[in-house]
């Protein structure tokens, strides 16, 4: 007989322990189900596996923009968050680009039109007419070659701005000299593009002027008729300028991020903004609008400061008649080409975001711009050339 109140369980070493001490198995916790066979049962080799239970995972952490659909207010403050992300690819190419423009129209201008003065002032006067006529025809092909560069110039911001907010919508930052490398490839389709539409404007304006001028000439009953066709041309061009632009805004982005041809671009920018006119036209308005007043607000207090500091300092206009004028002038390019470069960059920045903003809308760009955020590192492929699925061929060609 054993007594049951002195018996121990024995022990894998020989040890006993006592009746009541015995170690007990952990409690599983409430919920939990332990793993089983085919056959419903536990099976002798499942072992459940401790742990706390998986938690939801954030999406990765967005860029420059949530990639989802856009807000109004969203699309209004972010071209100003492209300007604070990156200033020196942002900023720095508008203002070396603008300076650059603008330093090369001076000298070029400013030279040939000194010579050529100065050629008229020491000729004899009864050559002077003819030498007036040419010194007028050698200025204005002269401003040609700054004009030129300024077309460029616009093509290539336009197109580093568009890279720069592709790529800070999927969390990446990029320097100067890269988005320029990248833009590149994509630079004399812009180039053209903006030909394209310079020349369209001008022809238009030179169309309603030509009109004008000529119904002036013919006087009388013809001045009247000129008034009229000057105010309702002026009307005309002003409507269908904004509808047509406005319609066409986003072919810079797909020249760049696409790298479609200048025909389906149209049609591409078309298609996009179908449906969503009015919204592109009120951000693109709204965003320039502010960018102005902010230019007024800065512009208009210096020049009256600067007008009147020249007045304390030297109130007998004691120094030489030109000095005020020229160092206005300077000082006015200078404080010109800073708010020109943020300018640039937050109006094509705007453009750049509506097309972002209407391909999440219309072709689900925001599942592929995710989906390419949560891919693993160094992918080579691009999400903005990548047809999202559904996309009809007609709004893709």
């Amino acid at each position: 007989m054993t007594d049951p109140q002195n018996w121990h369980s024995p022990t894998d070493d020989g040890r006993s322990i006592p009746v009541g001490d015995e170690p007990r198995a952990p409690r599983a916790p409430s919920g939990f189900v332990p793993p089983t066979n085919s056959a419903g049962a536990l099976g002798a080799d499942a072992s459940p596996v401790w742990g706390p239970p998986p938690t939801w995972t954030p999406p990765p952490r967005p860029g420059l923009i949530p990639l989802r659909p856009l807000a109004f207010g969203t699309l209004l403050w972010a071209p100003f968050q492209v300007l604070r992300r990156n200033p020196k690819a942002t900023f720095g190419s508008a203002l070396l680009v603008q300076a650059g423009v603008a330093l090369i129209a001076v000298i070029m201008v400013g030279l040939v039109s000194y010579f050529a003065l100065e050629r008229v002032e020491n000729s004899p006067l009864e050559d002077r007419d003819a030498l007036e006529a040419g010194a007028t025809l050698s200025i204005v092909l002269s401003a040609i070659v700054p004009v030129a560069l300024a077309v460029v110039a616009s093509a290539l911001l336009q197109g580093v701005i568009v890279i720069e907010v592709a790529r800070a919508t999927l969390g990446e930052k990029m320097r100067l000299s890269a988005l320029w490398r990248a833009v590149l490839p994509r630079l004399w389709p812009l180039v053209l593009w903006t030909l394209m539409l310079s020349a369209a404007v001008l022809a238009a304006v030179a169309l309603v002027a030509g009109l004008v001028v000529f119904f002036v000439s013919l006087g009388g009953a013809g001045v009247g008729l000129a008034v009229v066709t000057g105010i309702l041309g002026t009307v005309a061009l002003l409507a269908l300028g904004i509808w047509l632009i406005t319609k066409t805004s986003l072919v810079p982005s797909v020249i760049v991020l696409e790298r479609l041809g200048i025909r389906a671009a149209v049609r591409r920018s078309w298609s996009l903004t179908r449906g969503y006119f009015w919204r592109t036209f009120g951000v693109q308005f709204l965003v320039a609008t502010v960018v102005n007043l902010v230019s007024q607000i800065v512009t208009t207090p210096l020049s009256l400061l600067f007008g009147a500091a020249l007045s304390v300092v030297d109130p007998n206009a004691a120094f030489d008649a030109y000095l005020p004028s020229v160092i206005l002038y300077v000082l006015t390019i200078l404080i010109g080409l800073v708010l020109g470069a943020v300018a640039a960059v937050v109006q094509s920045a705007a453009t750049a975001l509506i097309y972002i903003d209407l391909r999440m809308r219309k072709e689900g760009l925001d599942l592929e711009l995710a989906r390419f955020v949560e891919s693993a590192p160094g992918a080579e492929e691009d999400p903005y050339r990548s047809k999202p699925a559904g996309t009809p061929e007609s709004a893709w060609a």
